[in-house]
């Protein structure tokens, strides 16, 4: 990640215009620039953000412009760590004097708006920049048709690669679609096959965030809002068209990943450091993880967006982040307003995304340009998506997640892939019903 710049700072210099009228007196324009003076914000504002996500460069500069244009608000400032965090932000945001402004992941953001803990912000999108937030972000922070947080940064997903393996194997460009794909494992195979150790792409069975791609791009989905409440769409031919590709893709990778793990045991950044693997699906910050194996290797590595089925245009990518919201019991509402309003703004975005993050409210990823990983990354987020926005959604990634049960089944063959998907739809509509 690159060294947060640090930025100047300088209060907000407001004037007001006044008009006199011979024989008023000045009452009635003394009144009126009362009624058109900005709001003078006072008191305490505590920010809870979480480790990593704003460096103290870029929080040191916001705090200061804030506190210079707002001299009567003391900002409390607050970095979290993310475990426990759950448990911490219940208990907070449960009691009378919670933190005005709090960080949340976006898989968490439906469950906390369900249990009306957080600030409904629908009438606040404008003045936060709404127009450039995220699509897939704005659909994270929205439950029941209100908006319940800001958009705060974004990563996703993309194929990794050794540039030196792919120009052995005489592949001159990265694969474009998903035919392209599957034709460059063929030639990465033929050329190291004979190497037993050799991986053309280190695909694990319950690499669930890479699945969501492929059903996407076929045009399915995991769920579909119905009212209120959600319904489990795994097996419909759309889903089950995106599963059929993940099996053809593992079979022809010639991985040798556990189908009944994910891509964190092990991790697979480790794997592809060890120096027999061409290629892999991860995030940016992944090529540091496999330095720490082998240091030469970032030099020969870049990436590509997740080819999908038309040549050219990139499969959807699942957007993991997080979100800013002001917990409903806060006592200082309108600072923090004026403080997302600040954090939104351009100047506070570019700087994000010169830390290697999606902006969350803005589509300008110029900063990100520059990075080779970072740049193709935020590329595929202009199509990027989020889980459905259930408040139950927490309990599928954190107990016995259907989706991994599926892909495991239908990969080891223990079951067809209709009694898979229908397993796992059953599986999936019971934890979003809440039963």
């Amino acid at each position: 990640m690159k060294r947060w710049m640090k930025l100047a700072a300088g209060a907000v210099a407001i004037s007001l215009a006044t008009a006199g009228c011979a024989g008023s007196g000045g009452s009635g324009n003394t009144a009126q620039s009362n009624a058109n003076a900005p709001q003078q914000l006072s008191g305490e504002l505590t920010v809870w953000l979480m480790t990593g996500s704003a460096p103290e460069p870029l929080t040191n500069a916001l705090h200061k412009e804030f506190q210079d244009a707002n001299p009567g608000v003391k900002i409390k400032y607050e970095i979290q760590q993310w475990n426990g965090i759950q448990q911490k932000l219940t208990t907070a945001l449960a009691s009378q004097t919670p933190p005005d402004v709090i960080e949340i992941g976006n898989t968490q953001t439906p469950a906390f708006a369900a249990q009306g803990v957080l600030a409904d912000l629908s009438d606040s999108v404008n003045d936060l920049n709404g127009g450039q937030w995220l699509k897939g972000l704005k659909d994270s922070a929205t439950f029941d048709g209100k908006t319940y947080g800001m958009p705060f940064y974004a990563a996703n997903r993309e194929v990794i690669y050794r540039k030196d393996l792919f120009e052995q194997a005489g592949i001159t460009t990265p694969p474009a679609s998903r035919d392209e794909w599957l034709a460059a494992i063929d030639k990465l195979k033929a050329k190291f096959g004979s190497d037993p150790d050799f991986q053309a792409l280190y695909l694990p069975g319950q690499y669930w965030y890479s699945l969501l791609s492929f059903i996407w791009d076929e045009g399915g989905d995991i769920a579909k809002a119905e009212g209120k409440n959600f319904k489990s769409t795994l097996n419909s031919t759309e889903a089950k068209a995106g599963l059929e590709f993940y099996k053809k893709l593992v079979d022809a990778s010639g991985t040798k990943a556990p189908k009944d793990n994910d891509e964190a045991t092990p991790q697979q950044a480790g794997i592809y450091g060890g120096g027999k693997v061409a290629m892999f699906i991860g995030t940016p910050g992944e090529v540091a993880t496999a330095a720490k194996t082998d240091p030469t290797i970032k030099d020969k590595t870049a990436a590509f967006a997740i080819p999908g089925k038309s040549a050219g245009k990139s499969a959807p990518v699942f957007l993991g982040g997080s979100n800013l919201a002001i917990p409903v019991n806060s006592k200082n509402t309108a600072a923090a307003k004026a403080y997302l309003k600040l954090l939104s703004g351009q100047k506070y975005q570019t700087e994000i995304a010169k830390g290697g993050y999606v902006p969350g409210t803005s589509t300008d990823i110029s900063a990100l340009s520059s990075d080779p990983f970072a740049s193709v990354m935020a590329k595929a987020a202009q199509n990027g998506r989020a889980v459905p926005s259930s408040p139950k959604w927490g309990e599928v990634e954190s107990g016995q997640n259907p989706l991994k049960d599926m892909m495991t089944a239908y990969l080891t063959g223990k079951k067809s892939i209709d009694q898979a998907t229908t397993d796992a739809n059953a599986a999936l509509d019971k934890l979003l019903a809440g039963s």
